[in-house]
């Protein structure tokens, strides 16, 4: 909305004298956000109302512009049996330049020209014709597409308002003032968690640290809040179809501090409560730590994948080159300095180089972590250790029965010994007939084998196996 237009509106009247309670956001008494991984939060927001007795209005105002209607419940705590809510209403029908175009189409309205030639202003009446994807007026006998100049409009209409407001139609037993909640859930708040894993030189241990992020989209600013945070999957119900169309940096690690966050479990979820309290602001994403572990132990793994569709027929290709991929592993467990929760969020990984430096070497996205869990990330592919597949026999013995041979070549040009995990895996019913290396079945659908490659040297994995389909 342009100034002139402003200020020609900010004289009109909100309401009628004694029409309703107003409560602003400075009879604020607490508020309580609880905020969920999908978009979702719940506000209990208390505050300290002198209520007429009676029957009466209370426009509740400064809330959440994405709040969902359905949800809202309000309730007295300092006088339950004196307070109660007769019909509530969710109005949101805010102040915008368009929506009050909207109200005076069909209308007469001002427009207002500065001459800069002559050094005054011109005002001319007209008839705001229309406001759909610009302004058609009339002036005179004349139709203009779009007028010059700022539009004055001589009162606001009163179905418009300029924030969303909960309104409820009460009826109070009791004279003294008292403290009404209103609780609601609603959506534009979000939060995630964000890791930072930095690996000594070796890889065999590293420091964690984790961070959340709130980001608060909601329309509402939540003042000294106490806040909770769910980790965990809660389910939505899916809406009617009718509803539907009402429509980090970091620095140098410091000794381990305080917990911010106390973790507790809540049905299926965790949920982790800021032991503090925070202010939120609309349109604000903040970030609070949320754990320090130095010195855990981790390990680093070489890994060469194999496709199930290999061994279900001829491979064109003689030689084909295999990415080997390089992970690090860590148990979330209490002797590993760890052993809490761990809430889903992606996990960057740094490690020094040879002047002492932070580099970041890869990242990678984990679920859920319960604790005693294992995570493995997947931080990138070796430079320095290669792979080549080759079939060297294929044989079709039935119409449901193969038969294959292949050899893995690995290649190490590291200065020191590398070990590489090579993981086949395999449907059906197999057999493994020949192998030149041990080789364990980790489940019924995969054979890993496990081998030691000289530095700058190579070792070659062959085997046989035969694979009938089910």
């Amino acid at each position: 909305m342009n100034i002139a237009l402003w200020l020609c509106l900010i004289a009109a009247p909100w309401a009628r004298a004694g029409e309703a309670v107003k409560s602003l956001a400075e009879d604020q008494k607490s508020v309580a956000v609880t905020v969920y991984n999908n978009d979702l939060a719940l506000v209990k927001d208390v505050r300290e109302l002198k209520l007429p007795a009676g029957t009466g209005e209370l426009r509740f105002m400064d809330v959440a512009a994405r709040v969902i209607p359905a949800t809202v419940r309000a309730k007295s705590l300092s006088a339950p049996g004196d307070f109660s809510v007769l019909e509530q209403n969710y109005e949101y029908d805010l102040i915008n330049e368009s929506r009050l175009l909207d109200k005076y189409v069909g209308k007469k309205v001002k427009l207002l020209k500065f001459n800069d030639y002559q050094d005054r202003k011109e005002t001319v009446e007209a008839v705001l014709l229309s406001n759909n994807e610009g302004q058609v007026y009339k002036v005179g006998d004349e139709i203009y597409l779009g007028y010059p100049g700022l539009k004055v409009l001589p009162r606001l209409p009163d179905n418009l308002i300029a924030q969303p407001t909960l309104t409820w139609l009460y009826e109070n037993r009791g004279r003294d003032s008292q403290r009404i909640e209103a609780s609601y859930l609603t959506n534009g708040v979000s939060w995630s968690a964000d890791y930072v894993l930095t690996l000594d030189r070796d890889a065999a241990n590293a420091d964690l640290s984790g961070w959340v992020t709130v980001d608060n989209k909601s329309g509402a600013a939540y003042q000294d809040a106490a806040l909770k945070l769910v980790a965990g999957e809660v389910n939505r119900a899916a809406p009617e179809m009718d509803a539907m169309a009402k429509g980090m940096a970091f620095g140098a690690l410091r000794a381990p501090m305080a917990p911010q966050f106390a973790e507790k479990a809540l049905f299926e979820y965790h949920v982790y409560d800021l032991q503090r309290r925070t202010t939120i602001k609309d349109l604000q994403a903040k970030q609070i730590s949320l754990l320090e572990a130095p010195g855990i132990k981790v390990a680093k793994e070489l890994v060469v994948r194999g496709e199930r569709q290999f061994f279900l027929g001829r491979i064109p290709d003689r030689e084909r080159k295999a990415p080997v991929e390089a992970f690090v592993r860590l148990r979330n467990s209490r002797d590993n300095r760890l052993g809490s929760p761990l809430p889903a969020g992606t996990v960057r990984v740094y490690q020094r180089d040879y002047e002492g430096g932070l580099q970041f070497v890869g990242e990678d996205r984990i679920g859920h972590t319960p604790k005693d869990e294992e995570l493995k990330l997947k931080v990138g592919e070796s430079f320095d250790v290669t792979a080549e597949r080759k079939q060297t026999d294929y044989r079709e013995l039935t119409s449901r029965l193969r038969e294959s041979a292949w050899e893995i070549t690995l290649r190490n040009h590291k200065p020191a010994e590398a070990v590489v995990i090579v993981e086949e895996p395999v449907s059906g019913s197999w057999k493994v007939l020949e192998s030149s290396h041990p080789y364990k079945k980790l489940d019924a659908f995969t054979i890993r084998f496990e081998v030691k490659v000289p530095k700058d040297g190579e070792t070659k994995v062959a085997y046989r196996l035969r694979v009938g389909e089910e």
